[in-house]
């Protein structure tokens, strides 16, 4: 392990392979939930928990149970599997210990189970430290670390997006575009900015 590979992961999964605006994983509810701050930065904190602590549940799957007995070709199912698993389970042990925890996260908890950027996040880590069928040295903690920025770049673009169409309440928007139509043009708009990131080299 090095601080430069810790430093890599961040500025990649943060700024040049933000989840939403250059992988295009999460459309779903960054379009949905992004119209006001506070939801998205209710849905944010959920993925960044979540993001984390699927990264290391599949690491130790994949790690584990999936190499030692050959079932690679499993990785896909036994990871969506574990990720929606965990999702309810956390909310039902938040729903149960803190209730007003779990007010302020409402819907936006079980929406995770159907967030794409998290199985993602999943199999981002089983391609990138593993080679071979071998963890490649301080392969969970780079999993790990890994989760949590992916997790910042997603509540990176959230509030970006949700402070864009704010604003935009008090502009006088053409009806044939206005709510999704203007979304996607934003969110376009964004992942064309967020492409000249592309030009850092580690």
């Amino acid at each position: 392990m090095n601080v430069a590979q810790f430093l890599t992961i961040f500025i990649s999964a943060v700024f040049i392979y933000n989840v939403i605006l250059s992988r295009f994983l999460g459309l779903c509810s960054f379009i949905a939930i992004s119209k006001e701050t506070r939801p998205a930065i209710a849905m944010s904190l959920a993925v960044i928990f979540v993001t984390t602590m699927s990264s290391i549940i599949t690491w130790l799957i994949y790690r584990f149970l999936l190499i030692p007995f050959n079932l690679e070709y499993l990785r896909t199912i036994s990871f969506i599997l574990v990720i929606a698993t965990f999702v309810q389970l956390v909310e039902m042990i938040i729903r149960k210990i803190a209730p007003p925890f779990y007010r302020f996260f409402g819907i936006y908890l079980p929406l995770i189970t159907v967030n794409c950027a998290v199985l993602g996040v999943a199999v981002l880590n089983a391609d990138m430290f593993f080679v071979k069928g071998e963890a490649i040295p301080g392969s969970f903690y780079y999993s790990v670390f890994q989760g949590v920025c992916v997790g910042l770049g997603y509540m990176l673009a959230m509030l970006l997006m949700s402070g864009i169409r704010e604003r935009l309440d008090f502009c006088e928007v053409p009806k044939a575009v206005k709510e999704f139509p203007l979304a996607f043009v934003i969110a376009a708009i964004m992942s064309m900015a967020f492409m000249g990131f592309n030009g850092f080299r580690f």
